[in-house]
Order: C-alpha cells, then sequence, then structure tokens
C-alpha cells in the first residue's frame, strides 16, 4: 500500500469539507484555464501553433492586455522598433491615420506618434504566491517548484530516454505526482520541509485538491479564473504539452485530464508551500495584490489598444506595395487554355514561393501550382515495422484513409525487412544505453574516447551525411528503395476515385493536363535539430511530404481511377504521367521518386530536370544572401552555392541551417496570373484558386477553414516567438536539451518546458530576420462566398472578426477591399 492510498479515508473527510465551493464550478473553471492554453506537439510532429489560440475569442488588443496583466507577456514589440521605422520612413503617418481608421479611432494619430518615442511599459503579471514566498539569499521557491514539477513530469511522460523509467505509468498524472512527491526529499533543500507532511491532507482527486488548495490560499473569488489560468501559464511548456494531449484525445472523441491534473499539482504546491513556511502576513500581502489586479488588466488593454495601431500601421505598410501591384497589372488572363509541357505542384509555404518563381523563369512554358503540401488527401501513415499510424495530415483534421509502408516482394519479404530494421534499431539503442549506463560511463570514456576523435572531426566539418529522419532509420538506401507507401485496401475503388477527384479539383486540374504533372512535397536536412520537424511540412504533421506526393501519384497514375474520373467529368490524358517529387528546402534540390521513364515523354523530362537544377541554383543564391553568403551568379559561385548548403544541413554545430518560414506575412489564393511578375521575396503563402471553377465554392471552403487556418497558425507562432521569446519561444538553440524522449526541450537542465521558436531562428545575431506582422490574407473570390463560409466556421470568425489576422478580397478587376465585418468590405488605399 502507498503513502497515498494509506490517507485516502482522511482525504474522504477532507474532501466533504470542501462543500463551500462547489466542485462543478471549480471543474468549470479548470476546464476554462485549461481551454486558453495553446498546445504543444512533441518533437517528432513538431508542428507550428498559434500561441494565442485559447483566447481567439477575445480581440487582440483585449487579448493583449490580460496577457500582458496576468502572465506578463508582451504581445508587440517594443516601441522602439516601430520608432526605428519612422525614423528610416518605413512607417509614415498616412499608414498611422490609416491604422487608427482600420481600428475605429481609439486613440488619436498624435497620441500614437508621440508613444512611438516613449519608453515601452512593461507588463507586471498576477503574483503568484510563491514568488512572493521567496527571499534573498534563500533557495527561490519559486524556481525550486517549477523545477519539481517539470522532473517529475519529464519522467511521466518519459518517450524512452529514461534508463530508468517511471513506475507504474498507468497511473494518474496527479496520482503520481502525489506518491512521488511523499517521497521526494527534495523540497527541505528550498526551506519547505514540511510539504511532504502537509500533502498527506490534501484530497486524492484533483478537483477536489484544487478546491481544498483554493480555500487554503483564501483566494478571493473575484480573481479565481484569472488565477488558475495563471497557474497554468507559470509552467506553460508543460501546460502546453498536456493540451496536446487533450486535443489528439478530443480529435478522436475521447478526453484526456492531464491538464487539470496539472493544475491541481500547481495549485497544491501553492497551499504546501504557504503551510510549510506558516506565512500568514506574505498571504495578506499578496491577497491585496491579486485583488487589484483587475485595475491593472484595464490599464494593460488600454496600452494595448496604441500598440495594436503601431502593429497595424506596420502591417498597413507592409501591403502597400502588393496592393499596388494588383491595381497595376492587366487583370488576370485566363483565355489561355492552350496544354503546357510540364505543371508542377508545390506546397503554399512561403520557401515554395522563391523555388517556383525561378524555376517559372528557368522552364518559361511550365506552370506552377501551389497547394496544400497533404495535397488534399488526409493520411494516417504507418511506418514499416510500427504497429500504429501517425497523422500525416494537418492536425486540424482527422485522417480519412490509412496508408502503410510495402514492401517489393509481398508480406514475407516486408516482414524480413521489417524484422532487420527493429533489429538495428534495437542495437543502436542497446549501445546507446550501454554508454550511459552508471556502471559503464565512466569507464566507456577512459577506454574508448580516443577513438571518436575521427567522429569528432568528421561531424564538425560536416564530412558525414546527417542522421535520417525517422521514416528512414534503420535502413539502407537500396532496403529504402524497396518500400512503397500503399493505400489500405479498405480503400475502394469509388472512395479512391473521390480522393482523385478532390486533389485535382482543388489543383485546378480539370482540363489542359500536362503531359508531365510534378507533386512536389517538401523536407528539410538538418543534423543535430531536435527541432528538425518544424521545417518539414506542417500540412504533412511535421513531417516531409514525400508520402502524401508518393500517394497522390499513384492514385492519379492509376487506370482504373482515370476510368471513373471520366464518369465524373475530369479526363486525365493518356500521355499524362503524375511524378511525385521532395524539395529539400534546405538545399533546394528535388528528387523525382518513382519515376517510370518508359512512361514518360524523354525530351520534356530532360527539359524539367534541368529547369529544376537551374531553379535549385537561382534559389539557393537568393536564399544565402539572408544567411551571409556573398555570392555571385557565376558557374563557380553556383557550384560554391550548392556546396555551402549541403555544409549547413550536415554541419552538427550549424544553429541556422535555413530560415524555414521566417519573414511569412501574406497569404494569397488567386490564380497565378495574379502573382506570376510579383517577387514576394519568399513572404507569402501561396494558394492557386481559381473561383469560376470551383462551381458550389467547396474548393474555397476548404482553403479558408485549413489552409488559411494553419497558415495563420504558422504566423502566429513566428510573431509570438519574436515580441516575447522568453515566454512564447525557446530561447537559445545553443542550450537546449531533449527531455522525455521527444517531448520537448529545456533551455539547460531545468526549468519549464520550453515552447515556440528559438532566437536563432528569428534573429542573425544582429537583426530580426522575421519582421512580427499578423498574416494579410488576399483572396480572389466573391464576398457574399467568403461571407457564407465565415459565417459558417466560428474559428474564422474569431480570427477575422477579432483582428488576429486580416482579410482582403481581390476583385476581378485588380482593385483589393478588406473585410470589416459581415458583408461590409471597403476598398484598401494603397
Amino acid at each position: 500500500m502507498t503513502l497515498a492510498t494509506q490517507t485516502q479515508q482522511h482525504n474522504a473527510q477532507t474532501s466533504r469539507t470542501t462543500g463551500r465551493l462547489a466542485l462543478d464550478h471549480v471543474r468549470e473553471l479548470a476546464d476554462a484555464a485549461g481551454r486558453k492554453i495553446a498546445p504543444l506537439w512533441p518533437l517528432d510532429s513538431f508542428v507550428a501553433v498559434n500561441p494565442y489560440l485559447g483566447l481567439i475569442d477575445q480581440p487582440f488588443s483585449e487579448a493583449a492586455g490580460y496577457l500582458g496583466a496576468i502572465a506578463g507577456e508582451r504581445t508587440v514589440m517594443d516601441h522602439e522598433w516601430y520608432a526605428q521605422r519612422w525614423r528610416d520612413g518605413r512607417l509614415a503617418r498616412t499608414h498611422i491615420e490609416r491604422a487608427v481608421e482600420h481600428l475605429g479611432h481609439p486613440v488619436g494619430v498624435e497620441t500614437v506618434i508621440k508613444a512611438l518615442e516613449a519608453p515601452h511599459r512593461s507588463s507586471t503579471p498576477i503574483p503568484m504566491l510563491v514568488e512572493m514566498l521567496d527571499r534573498p539569499g534563500a533557495a527561490p521557491i519559486s524556481i525550486f517548484v517549477v523545477d519539481q514539477i517539470s522532473h517529475f513530469l519529464a519522467a511521466h511522460f518519459d518517450r524512452g530516454q529514461a534508463i530508468w523509467s517511471a513506475p507504474d505509468e498507468s497511473e494518474s498524472l496527479f496520482t503520481a505526482w502525489r506518491e512521488y512527491t511523499l517521497i521526494d526529499r527534495s523540497a527541505r533543500a528550498a526551506g519547505l520541509g514540511e510539504a511532504r507532511r502537509h500533502l498527506k491532507a490534501v484530497p486524492s482527486e484533483p478537483i477536489e485538491a484544487i478546491a481544498w488548495a483554493i480555500e487554503i490560499l483564501q483566494l478571493p473569488e473575484s480573481v479565481h479564473a484569472d488565477y488558475l489560468f495563471a497557474a497554468l501559464k507559470s509552467v506553460n511548456g508543460w501546460a502546453a504539452y498536456c493540451r496536446y494531449r487533450l486535443w489528439g484525445a478530443e480529435l478522436t472523441g475521447g478526453s484526456n485530464e492531464d491538464l487539470t491534473d496539472l493544475l491541481a499539482v500547481r495549485l497544491v504546491w501553492e497551499a504546501l508551500a504557504l503551510k510549510a513556511t506558516d506565512s500568514a502576513a506574505i498571504r495578506r500581502d499578496w491577497q491585496r495584490e491579486i485583488e487589484r489586479h483587475h485595475e491593472a488588466i484595464a490599464a494593460a488593454e488600454n496600452e494595448a489598444v496604441i500598440d495594436e495601431v503601431m502593429l497595424t500601421a506596420t502591417e498597413v505598410a507592409f501591403r502597400d506595395p502588393v496592393i499596388r501591384h494588383f491595381r497595376q497589372a492587366s487583370p488576370a488572363a485566363r483565355t489561355d487554355t492552350a496544354r503546357p509541357p510540364v505543371q508542377a505542384a508545390f506546397c503554399i509555404d512561403v520557401r515554395s514561393e522563391v523555388f517556383r518563381r525561378h524555376l517559372e523563369t528557368s522552364f518559361p512554358g511550365a506552370r506552377t501550382i501551389g497547394f496544400a503540401g497533404f495535397f488534399g488527401v488526409p493520411l494516417a501513415y504507418q511506418r514499416l515495422g510500427e504497429s500504429q499510424c501517425r497523422t500525416h495530415t494537418p492536425v486540424l483534421l482527422n485522417p480519412g484513409v490509412s496508408v502503410a509502408d510495402r514492401a517489393e516482394g509481398g508480406d514475407q519479404a516486408g516482414q524480413e525487412l521489417a524484422a532487420r530494421r527493429e533489429q538495428r534499431i534495437g542495437n543502436g539503442l542497446s549501445w546507446k544505453q550501454f554508454k550511459l549506463s552508471a556502471a559503464s560511463c565512466f569507464t566507456f570514456v577512459e577506454s574508448a574516447g580516443l577513438t571518436y576523435i575521427p567522429k569528432l572531426i568528421g561531424d564538425t566539418l560536416g564530412w558525414h551525411t546527417p542522421a535520417p529522419p525517422p521514416d528512414q532509420a534503420g535502413l539502407t538506401d537500396e532496403e529504402r528503395a524497396r518500400i512503397h507507401p500503399s493505400l489500405a485496401s479498405e480503400a475502394d475503388l469509388e472512395a479512391r476515385v473521390g480522393m482523385a477527384e478532390g486533389i485535382l479539383r482543388g489543383l485546378g486540374l480539370t482540363e489542359s493536363i500536362a503531359p508531365i504533372v510534378l507533386l512536389a512535397g517538401h523536407g528539410s536536412t538538418t543534423t543535430n535539430n531536435p527541432h528538425r520537424a518544424g521545417l518539414d511540412c506542417g500540412a504533412c504533421a511535421g513531417q516531409t511530404g514525400e508520402v502524401s506526393a508518393r500517394v497522390a501519384a499513384d492514385l492519379l497514375n492509376d487506370p482504373a481511377i482515370r476510368d471513373g474520373l471520366v464518369e465524373r467529368g475530369i479526363e486525365i490524358p493518356a500521355d499524362t504521367r503524375f511524378v511525385a517529387a521532395l524539395h529539400d528546402t534546405t538545399t533546394d534540390e528535388v528528387d523525382l521518386l518513382d519515376l517510370d521513364e518508359e512512361a514518360v515523354d524523354r525530351t520534356k523530362l530532360d527539359e524539367l530536370r534541368q529547369a529544376l537544377v537551374q531553379a535549385g541554383d537561382l534559389t539557393r543564391l537568393e536564399r544565402l544572401v539572408t544567411l551571409r553568403e556573398n555570392l555571385s551568379d557565376s558557374p563557380a559561385d553556383r557550384e560554391a552555392a550548392r556546396k555551402a548548403v549541403a555544409h549547413r544541413g550536415r554541419d552538427w554545430s550549424e544553429v541556422r541551417p535555413e530560415w524555414g518560414l521566417a519573414g511569412n506575412a501574406a497569404f494569397i489564393a488567386a490564380p497565378r496570373e495574379r502573382t506570376r511578375d510579383l517577387d514576394l521575396a519568399g513572404r507569402s503563402f501561396l494558394h492557386d484558386y481559381d473561383w469560376r471553377r470551383d462551381e458550389g465554392f467547396g474548393v474555397l471552403e476548404l482553403i479558408l477553414t485549413a489552409p488559411l487556418v494553419v497558415a495563420s497558425w504558422i504566423n502566429l507562432q513566428y510573431y509570438g516567438s519574436t515580441v516575447d521569446n522568453e515566454r512564447q519561444g525557446s530561447g537559445n538553440k545553443v542550450l537546449h536539451n531533449v527531455v522525455g524522449g521527444l517531448v520537448g526541450v529545456l533551455e539547460g537542465n531545468g526549468g519549464d518546458l520550453r515552447v515556440g521558436l528559438s532566437m536563432q531562428s528569428l534573429h542573425d545575431g544582429e537583426n530580426w530576420r522575421h519582421e512580427p506582422l499578423r498574416l494579410s490574407a488576399f483572396v480572389e473570390a466573391p464576398a457574399e462566398a467568403i461571407d457564407n463560409i465565415i459565417a459558417g466556421n466560428e474559428t474564422l470568425q474569431h480570427l477575422v472578426g477579432n483582428r488576429w489576422l486580416t482579410l482582403l478580397r481581390i476583385t476581378d478587376e485588380g482593385d483589393v477591399e478588406r473585410r470589416r465585418g459581415p458583408g461590409d468590405w471597403v476598398s484598401e488605399a494603397a
């Protein structure tokens, strides 16, 4: 019998004495606090998440003021950042005047201009009791509490990193923490030696424990909701991971209590610290502070209004050149129905915009297409030898079809290959465990350390190949070539034809289909980077787009499916071949996959290959300028660029293998003719869309409810990590330590789990490489159709109506209108 169960009878009595707080009400408070936390996906599927996701039902300035007053978070850049733009002319008075008008004249223009030169006021967060218990010269109690929770959760959620696993993983988080803390004597060093004794009196049920803590703290009822949210924000990283677990459970119709359990743990520590220190005077001071905090929230919201005007003015300045291009260019030509030699579909990722532009230059007859990188097929992917599927689709969606690796030679060959793979991975893990074990780690270093010198030199100079991504681990190149992802047998012909139709209509390929259609997913090459998945395809749940591209190509090349498509009004020419490809965004090389050269026009294929090489050269040169590699377009420098990017992908000390999606600021859904002559500098998500081919606006609805929302998540993750890297980013990448296997990273050896992006992903050491702007979404479609889709989607209502992004409409004539509300569109000046 554990210490926790020994006190169960006492807990039952204690829980009955919490009648002053209705437990249903406490549960509602806990759930509401948890829903304000944005989820954090683990490292092997690290996708961008809007850090303000739980607050998008509030207008931007209100949420900004609330976060500042509750958690001390900044939601805009320092005033000096905007003032510098004012001084160098990038931000003008007209931009501020239009921003004031956009926001409904909440303040005067002169007030904003005066505020530019005033210091930015930092917000004071609601004080946690353990912070007020800290004393000079003593071990900080507040740091100890976070560290203790973090160390426990790292063991509780461990996914194979720990050599000694936590006991009884089936226990709930709160129960496991109680048992852990009852035998953990580290609290004594922080002056909380009596905490274990008081813990025995804590109810065993999380909701009852929360109610108990609220009563012990004598927390004023007026701040219950805010204080519970602040408690979770004090362990925001781990709260975000628990929120991810809840998100995943609810997506499949289940539930998860980890977030509520974590809230109970954090609040119980507040009460334990109070009882262990017997600090009634400090509690009274703390209560007075938090009761006055509503005044701080109101003041912070007033300050946030001026801040939002500065932000909006900067966004107006960014949009003006784009709007002028649309107005000055000739109307989008849609009369050219000639069949192009090649059509190449890329992900809407901002990095693809650069490559598409250069591919069109290198192959003038080719047409490029932008589409979400999962190509409209929501997959669940089962790797060879694994027993469970992984989501391979935007995390907003449930997978609709299963895909599994199949080996050449049938099931027997696949089983043998899976067994070899499992053995190799197991051998590697056993060797690693041996090196790290308590019995061998010191003797191993003493006896074998010198033999690692060649490897260290090779890794440092980038001579070695990078570690393979998870879907390639344990396989040789020859073995990988024998594996192919295949749709599960339960997907009948009719379902497959439906998937193929969705792909083609989404791509706009219902006529004039080229002899070669490239379907290019994307991935990244990087070494010694825990967040490598964040550089892969967000539409594929933080994995490369290879599987999606290969499955889509197989569907569209299947003769039976093509016959079925004819009945649905789409006829694919007999000589058309869909070719899967993978665009490496670090090296800007494009590999053609599963290519049957006998089935493709060799002349056009050779032209395409040459154009892909040339486009890669031009793209590398453009990117390397931002990475401080000054190269020209000479043949020698092109070769130097190839070597430079390859080295960046192999170098284990490189903190910036590429800039990822830094700089993103716009989303454009329109025919390619609108943007073909526009250099968007890798700052726009570029989605092809022609509303005239979209009967019923089903494709428009998909674009607005999935790719646009995902783009907003990416945009706001980069935004939040830039404006407040301490709280919404992950700090210094050099100090990252992986915790829990693939759960996340700590900065250093303790503290909270870190969220968001590192400083090195946003800043080059001298200047910000990401300009924090909310997304400007340009959509070419009828206003009524857009309004109807927004009216039926709560997420879009919040994002657009509460100013988390700006929605603009491109008219047939190239004019641009901004949406102010349902049915309310006004011409946007530029």
